[in-house]
């Protein structure tokens, strides 16, 4: 598994859900299959009057979701940015030559009311749910940073198996410390719920050790 494979993936899935955060912070998500991808980028099309192009012009954040059929959850990070003038007119007859339905929502020229959004840097997360073990993964595409997640075991540790028998996937092997296989974990938390020594934290809390 790769980006370039996660990225195929969504495309066969084809409706992806958008996120986003409108102006009084509230959560919004929509469905859009206006979709073209790049190697490199994914763009996509809305129209400027929608509350959807106001949140990716005020903001740009945006986190794009698809699940297949096999169990597989894609999640994609990232900042939307319009497409340079010159180049909306390129993108948005592309999406609509992709996606010929879009001509009959938006027939003739009323397709200028559109807006073309690019993603280039992202961070995609893949979940595989279908198999047991699970199966996790982050990935990049560009200048992307993928954030860490899901617990970690510190020399706290005293080795007594507690999270091992606690692990729903049986990804914690027994040492000292022992280990979480980040790549089974669910992010459940049940293995720091049943630590005695409170040796498990979350990743985001490991210490970085100083560049020599």
């Amino acid at each position: 598994m790769d980006a370039q494979t996660c990225l195929n993936k969504l495309r066969y899935v084809g409706v992806l859900s958008f996120a986003t955060v409108d102006r009084e912070g509230n959560p919004q998500v929509r469905n859009i299959s206006a979709i073209h991808y790049e190697p490199d980028a994914l763009y996509f099309f809305t129209a400027r009057g929608k509350d959807f192009c106001k949140e990716l012009l005020t903001r740009g954040k945006v986190q794009i979701l698809g699940y297949t059929r096999y169990k597989e959850m894609i999640r994609l990070s990232g900042t939307a940015t319009p497409v340079p003038p010159e180049e909306q007119e390129k993108w948005r007859d592309l999406i609509f030559a992709e996606q010929p339905y879009l001509s009959n929502v938006y027939p003739g020229e009323t397709r200028g009311i559109g807006m073309v959004f690019c993603i280039r840097d992202m961070a995609i997360e893949y979940f595989h749910l279908g198999v047991n073990p699970i199966f996790r993964e982050s990935y990049t595409v560009g200048q992307g940073r993928a954030k860490p997640k899901g617990y970690t075991i510190t020399e706290d540790c005293i080795s007594c198996g507690a999270c091992v028998e606690a692990c729903p996937q049986r990804a914690i092997t027994l040492g000292a410390p022992s280990v979480i296989h980040q790549e089974h974990c669910l992010h459940c938390g049940n293995c720091v719920e049943h630590c005695p020594v409170a040796a498990v934290i979350p990743r985001e809390q490991e210490t970085v050790p100083p560049e020599t």
